[in-house]
């Protein structure tokens, strides 16, 4: 497939996706579908559970909830195109919509870091004001938390777009990657993309490296706290704290390598990419949720009750 020269506005863009053999693509292929089919069953299962079980409606099972939608959203958004590249060479992407796939990609990542920060303020305030926890996460507070994170996911990816929208790409039109993200579209524009690149790296990496070290430092502080004050469940509770640390290292590390640099493209990229658009929300269900016991328990209770309303059908 040809691309387009520097002389023709381009209207659409080539994925170059990954060059390998056909046989280490289909098994590629394979690999990423099931881990697509378990991001969707375990984020869904979670998700399911905690809107049908009234014994979970608590603040941290709300965020939780809303944190597996996001994971849902995130992979039906990014695995697709993933999937699909994977069964040919290179993959033909019209430019609106390669806008919208970045719109829909960092809105719904954007929220889904918001999400993580309140999850682990809410986290804090469980531990450190036990006796006041419910009265500060109430119903209104969760819901403006939710409701803030979104808008905040919204605002980030409207800016990006916005900042990318005005530009003219002149080619050539292929971007070395499995789908459109902002570090090479912008390098197919035909203007000096200086400025720019600055005020994404600020509104992207910046706003990732920000948030990633109050949550290292928000766990940091949960787990000074567990050990000196929790005697019963200590060991898990601090397995859980580590586990969510490092869940939290995987989801940030590779998304502030990409965008909290100036936009010169590296192989690695890509890899970086696989990480926190296909791994990550494969990841989140076990590392936050599927570990509680309660949530056990209300998954079985949702299990019994499909089985017992299936057999009086």
């Amino acid at each position: 497939m040809e691309t387009q020269n520097v002389t023709n506005p381009v209207t659409e863009f080539v994925l170059l996706g990954f060059n390998y053999s056909l046989k280490i693509q289909q098994f590629l292929f394979m690999v990423f579908f099931l881990v697509y089919l378990m991001t969707f069953l375990g984020n869904f299962t979670i998700f399911t559970t905690v809107i049908t079980d009234y014994q979970l409606y608590t603040p941290m099972y709300f965020f939780l909830a809303n944190l597996a939608f996001t994971d849902i959203t995130q992979s039906s958004v990014n695995t697709p195109v993933l999937l699909s590249g994977l069964f040919s060479q290179h993959k033909t992407v019209p430019l609106r919509e390669c806008i919208l796939h970045m719109f829909l990609f960092h809105f719904i990542g954007g929220a889904h870091i918001f999400l993580l920060a309140v999850t682990a303020a809410d986290r804090y305030v469980a531990i450190h004001k036990p006796l006041q926890y419910l009265t500060i996460m109430n119903h209104e507070v969760c819901v403006v938390l939710v409701a803030g994170s979104w808008a905040g996911g919204f605002i980030h990816s409207a800016t990006q777009i916005a900042l990318l929208l005005p530009l003219s790409y002149c080619g050539p039109n292929t971007l070395d990657n499995f789908h459109c993200d902002v570090p090479q579209v912008l390098k197919v524009a035909c203007t000096d993309t200086y400025l720019t690149e600055l005020l994404m790296v600020s509104n992207g990496g910046l706003l990732l490296i920000v948030i990633f070290f109050l949550l290292l430092i928000s766990h940091t502080v949960i787990l000074v706290k567990i050990g000196r004050q929790v005697t019963q469940g200590k060991h898990k509770a601090l397995s859980t704290c580590i586990a969510q640390i490092m869940a939290i290292s995987i989801t940030f590390i590779p998304g502030i390598f990409i965008y909290a640099r100036p936009f010169k493209t590296l192989e690695l990229d890509k890899v970086a990419s696989i990480f926190f658009t296909v791994l990550v929300p494969v990841l989140n269900p076990m590392v936050y949720t599927l570990r509680n016991i309660e949530m056990k328990k209300a998954i079985r209770r949702l299990v019994s009750r499909v089985i017992r309303d299936s057999s009086q059908v």
